[in-house]
């Protein structure tokens, strides 16, 4: 008679196991954070300010398009030699920026090390999807949303203090030491299932991927700002984008091993968590990349601590995450959560639109907290219902694609909230005389004439007016998709073992 496999349950360890996980992680969110603030001193240094904006634009898009190759290179050849190649290309990539003698070789390594960084996106939430079964995994969730919060305030000044301290280099060098403390740690503590190793690689779908991704992202990061909609430049990278994206869902239907299984879009909460992910990324890159400039000019606050301007949103994060974790994990039930996270994400957005000139810090703060509890609903349980809604093998491209989807989000939400505020600044400027619409160095705001000062203030507050207003609208999408989600019970049992291999009865 056939014997049965005995169900494989979480080892003790695994919080142990996790925290190099998290340190490899961190290091490909805390990056472009760090590099953010250094971002004046290198130009500085190098020259090259036409360059600049490349700097973070081609690490942002080399991590998008390498993120979901990476995660089916996993399924298809074992998740710890992937996770462990990704930290070794991040750490290269780290460490020839550091060396870096002009600002195109900079962006070039930069490059390289997106790619690893989408490795690190990737991997790590995929290897918790591997580690820990769904029911479990809650437990575990309010170490990825402490990891974001930590990068989202800790970056920027980390960056300062670094910068300021030891050169703009060590912002790149920083990244070798942690990085191979957590190449040491995961190679000593993770033991994964090796994968197939006969598996065929989808070259002309991987090719098809990334040139979409690329031309994408460009499009939403150049459009309105290097090039107007209407140019030929825009229209180019659009059309790219379309003919792309139509080439690589045809690409896919005839793949053995298609980097993303199509197939997974047939799943109803597959699909509406990849809308949830959307959703979360656009509310909360666009938060993290205008709030700051709002507090700084309108209420005052001081530039050098701006990541701790972020912490009214960034700690309901961590709390919200680690309280619906623990709801979860002991009861099972789940859909109420993204329900509750686009719900809270409306009402902050809707509460920020009503900011002014006269708002106090501690009423801003206040809506900041709706948003962070919001994101702390719904962020990290959208990635735990889309892997309990694929089959093990293809948990690392479900992870990836939600990876993608969140990035992709923010990437479309900065691009249309910063046209929303532009419009709004320049209109407030060019009323005051100003024809080329203009914008003064915040730190100027008290040399301005009183009217030009005043007519700057209300102009950033009408913008914030514009951004938020927009979100709430992008929110209540994601309401609709979250109450259209069916409860599927979390997976108990059956992930792999965590620190070593566990030996299958015999048959």
């Amino acid at each position: 008679m056939t014997g049965t496999i005995t169900a494989r349950t979480t080892p003790h360890n695994v919080r142990w196991v996790l925290l190099g996980v998290m340190l490899a992680m961190l290091l490909g969110m805390l990056d472009n954070m760090i590099v953010g603030t250094a971002m004046p001193t290198i130009v500085g240094e190098l020259g090259g300010l036409e360059h600049l904006s490349w700097v973070v634009s081609a690490y942002t898009l080399a991590t998008a398009a390498s993120t979901p190759i990476w995660a089916k290179l996993g399924d298809l050849f074992g998740r710890k030699n992937n996770f462990l190649a990704s930290i070794v290309i991040f750490l290269i990539g780290s460490g020839l920026s550091g060396a870096a003698q002009s600002m195109e070789q900079l962006i070039g390594f930069r490059v390289l090390q997106g790619i690893g960084a989408g490795g690190l996106a990737a991997g790590a939430m995929a290897i918790i999807g591997e580690l820990i079964p769904p029911r479990e995994r809650a437990k575990y969730m309010g170490m990825t949303a402490s990891v974001m919060a930590l990068a989202t305030i800790g970056g920027p000044l980390l960056g300062g203090i670094v910068t300021d301290n030891f050169g703009w280099r060590w912002a790149f060098y920083l990244n070798l030491p942690l990085g191979l403390i957590a190449l040491v740690w995961c190679q000593t503590t993770l033991h994964l299932t090796a994968r197939r190793p006969n598996a065929k690689i989808d070259y002309p779908g991987a090719a098809l991927l990334t040139v979409t991704i690329s031309a994408i992202v460009l499009a939403t990061t150049w459009g309105g700002n290097q090039y107007a909609w209407g140019s030929a430049q825009m229209l180019t990278v659009i059309a790219v984008a379309v003919l792309g994206l139509a080439a690589f869902a045809w690409s896919q239907t005839r793949a053995t091993e298609p980097i993303i299984p199509l197939g997974l879009f047939t799943n109803r909460n597959f699909t509406l968590t990849a809308i949830l992910s959307a959703v979360a990324g656009v509310a909360m890159f666009g938060a993290v990349s205008f709030l700051p400039l709002f507090q700084q000019t309108v209420q005052g606050a001081s530039a050098s601590n701006s990541g701790l301007l972020l912490l009214p949103m960034m700690v309901p994060v961590i709390v919200v995450s680690q309280i619906a974790g623990r709801v979860m994990s002991r009861t099972g039930r789940y859909k109420v959560f993204p329900i509750l996270g686009a719900l809270f994400l409306t009402a902050g957005s809707i509460a920020m639109a009503t900011v002014d000139t006269g708002t106090s810090r501690l009423t801003s703060g206040s809506y900041m907290v709706l948003l962070g509890a919001g994101m702390g609903f719904l962020m990290q349980m959208t990635m735990l219902i889309a892997q309990n809604s694929v089959a093990m093998k293809d948990i690392g491209a479900a992870s990836g694609v939600s990876t993608l989807f969140r990035t992709l989000g923010g990437s479309f939400g900065v691009a249309l909230f910063g046209a929303l505020f532009n419009r709004q600044l320049t209109a407030a400027m060019t009323g005051q005389g100003n024809t080329t619409g203009a914008q003064p160095d915040p730190s100027a705001l008290g040399k301005l004439p009183a009217a030009v000062r005043d007519a700057y203030l209300h102009g950033v507050a009408s913008g914030i007016h514009s951004i938020f207003l927009w979100s709430a609208v992008l929110c209540a999408i994601g309401v609709i998709a979250a109450l259209a989600i069916v409860e599927v019970p979390l997976r108990q049992m059956g992930a792999p073992a965590a620190a070593a291999p566990v030996k299958e009865p015999a048959v």
